[in-house]
């Protein structure tokens, strides 16, 4: 009976597939595609399919809605943008959806979806991250989202960056190679191990050196590079030979959607532009190594697509060579700087006894075989544009927190400090994504004449142990009120105004407030968690902003975070709840929400992109960390809807007896550590 009862659920299974498959070739039948090219929606059918498209990409279609979309493709082709009816933010592209409806596996479905692809309006840049993804995973498809990034200049390319090589991660290798060897034809020699192509480089750039003046000149080494400014505003060497010169040319020009020739893969893409840009071509290194590093042996596909790259640097000529020569020396400073702070770790002592240790190593020019008080000057990896040439022993100094990071003062080619910190101990990609993320929204609301005044300072993980952080100085608000008293009394002693509100100057008010704001809207919607005093940071002109970014994607180790940091005391220093001030706050913040609200396609294809990286708070669920940030945007909601939310969010923030309560816990551990 037990066996009998197990066929006939067998039975049924098989045949509710044949219905289903049965009915997909029904709804694609390809005899209709004549028919369909004339179709166009009622007004009724016409919202419905709105909906459709504006749902996000977390969203999966049903399979009444796919054969909806699949019937309507060609009507949909030529509709750039629809404008949804549930939400006023810009609407998802239907072009996105309608690669979703294609079964792949069926050749002539296949053929049809990728004729029509080519007719498509083009998608925007940031729609097309989407295709990169895990989903996405047909050649051509991935292929078209790439020629699609040909447009982003490379200032919008090193915003996408970190998500564009964890997208290599979805590539297939095979094509890669096709793809490298057609742009850089007899580029295939392996890389040689790190000291031997040092050597290598150095011989050919020692002639160069001959006769060099001990007393370099900053804007010589600024400009060491011979860089000229392309039509995007990138770098391109001014010596090339011939061929790599027509290579490059050829893939660089825009092509319409219908040339084969404008399809390249990803990988070979990201090469081509980051040899002629010397900003891309630091962090994709950077980038490319630490995934090198974290990546499964088997797989090594990071590890060949390093290794072309640095194979390209180091078959071009002399100016590609020296660009190499940079990224080695870089990887030899951190070397050893590494073995420099893990021996300061080691000696026994308190931290001044420490710090003693790490001034009186940098400034022994024997230390592990290096001079790091005065070297020859390179790029600094955190900020290529800052050439470094030594650091300044006497001002190196170890934070106070468990790891001890170092504080260094960089002396740069032009004679200026750059202050930064070196962590070791600490994975920093998690930190690194938050502040790209920042960086991205501080970029997208000033495009819609929104400053709200943000310090997205730089971070660049150089391994998943080890990294570095630029310091801007400020004080933390705890210390600010235990000195100060209050807020308005910092800002008093540094900029005093008769005339100012508070009798502090004014700019520095609305610099505050306008800060407050921002950081405000930017923490609740990446879920930023363990929010206390000590990790809100103050300039003397008034900003305010965050660091440590250890929880995100709404993980707290507190009982029942606030939606948002905002105490009492930095509500106090607007003036009160009452005060001009703080209503200017909340309004500032309604409009920010509104505005990044817009930009949600493209924040959540970032976020797609992130689901397989080893941050830790997204590789916790990874299935779920999009939709996290999603549910924080309420896409479900009109704006005017939105507007009441964040109003309520504020006044719940506001009011939030339990996050009072626990700033004064955090306050005696501090005390305790000290």
């Amino acid at each position: 009976m037990v066996a009998l009862c197990y066929k006939l659920l067998t039975l049924c299974g098989c045949q509710e597939n044949l219905v289903e498959s049965k009915h997909h070739k029904l709804a694609r039948s390809l005899r209709s595609g004549v028919s369909d090219k004339d179709l166009k929606p009622n007004a009724m059918m016409r919202d419905v399919l709105n909906t459709l498209v504006a749902y996000p990409p977390t969203t999966q279609l049903t399979t009444e809605e796919q054969d909806l979309v699949w019937k309507f493709r060609f009507y949909l082709s030529n509709q750039k943008k629809l404008l949804a009816t549930v939400c006023d933010y810009e609407c998802w592209q239907a072009l996105t959806k309608f690669l979703k409806c294609v079964n792949w596996r069926l050749s002539g479905e296949a053929r049809q979806a990728l004729d029509l692809l080519q007719q498509w309006a083009p998608m925007d840049v940031e729609d097309a991250l989407e295709l990169l993804s895990s989903n996405f995973t047909h050649p051509a498809v991935r292929r078209y989202a790439v020629t699609r990034l040909k447009q982003a200049p490379d200032e919008d390319l090193l915003l996408y960056l970190v998500q564009l090589v964890q997208a290599l991660k979805y590539e297939n290798f095979d094509e890669i190679h096709e793809g490298y060897n057609r742009l850089f034809p007899g580029r295939e020699t392996p890389v040689p191990p790190l000291a031997v192509e040092e050597t290598q480089i150095e011989r050919t750039m020692g002639k160069e050196r001959e006769g060099r003046e001990a007393t370099v000149d900053p804007a010589a080494i600024k400009k060491s590079t011979s860089f000229q400014q392309g039509s995007r505003g990138e770098n391109i060497p001014l010596a090339r030979s011939s061929s790599l010169v027509e290579s490059l040319t050829t893939a660089m020009t825009p092509l319409d959607n219908t040339s084969t020739a404008s399809h390249m893969d990803l990988a070979t893409f990201l090469i081509q532009r980051a040899c002629q840009n010397s900003t891309l071509a630091n962090y994709f290194y950077w980038y490319l190594l630490i995934e090198c590093e974290d990546q499964e042996p088997a797989v090594k596909q990071d590890s060949k697509v390093r290794d072309m790259y640095l194979t390209t640097l180091l078959k071009g000529d002399t100016e590609w060579q020296r660009r190499r020569a940079f990224l080695t020396r870089q990887q030899t400073f951190i070397d050893k700087l590494v073995k420099l702070v893990k021996k300061v770790a080691r000696e026994s002592g308190n931290r001044k006894k420490k710090t003693e240790r790490l001034q009186a190593l940098l400034a022994d020019p024997e230390a592990f075989k290096m001079n790091f008080a005065s070297f020859e000057p390179m790029p600094f990896p955190l900020d290529p544009d800052v050439h470094i040439k030594g650091i300044i022993p006497d001002k190196a100094t170890l934070f106070k927190s468990a790891m001890m990071p170092s504080r260094l003062s960089f002396l740069t080619t032009e004679g200026t400090e750059y202050v930064a910190i070196f962590k070791h101990g600490d994975d920093l990609r998690q930190d690194q994504l938050i502040l790209q993320m920042i960086t991205l929204m501080d970029k997208l609301l000033r495009r819609e004449n929104l400053d709200l005044k943000l310090t997205p300072y730089r971070v660049l993980a150089t391994s998943t142990k080890h990294g570095f952080l630029q310091f801007i100085e400020s004080l933390p608000v705890a210390e600010v009120l235990a000195t100060e008293g209050s807020i308005q009394n910092f800002f008093r002693k540094h900029h005093p105004s008769e005339t100012g509100p508070y009798g502090i100057a004014s700019e520095v008010m609305d610099t505050y407030v306008r800060s407050c704001a921002g950081y405000c809207v930017i923490t609740y919607l990446l879920g930023v968690g363990d929010r206390h005093l000590d990790n809100l940071l103050l300039t003397t002109s008034g900003k305010l902003f965050h660091i440590d970014f250890g929880y995100i994607l709404g993980r707290d180790p507190k009982p029942l975070p606030p939606p948002m940091k905002l105490s009492k005391e930095m509500v106090e220093a607007m003036g009160g709840v009452t005060s001009e001030h703080y209503q200017e706050f909340r309004k500032q913040c309604y409009t920010a929400f509104l505005h990044l609200r817009r930009h949600a396609n493209l924040m959540l294809n970032l976020f797609s992109l992130m689901v397989d990286a080893s941050v830790p708070d997204i590789a916790l669920e990874p299935d779920k960390a999009v939709k996290k940030v999603q549910d924080k945007l309420r896409l479900d909601l009109g704006d005017e809807e939105a507007v009441h939310f964040m109003q309520n969010l504020l006044d719940l923030s506001v009011t939030a007896v339990m996050a009072a309560l626990v700033e004064q816990l955090h306050k005696f551990a501090q005390y305790w550590r000290k």
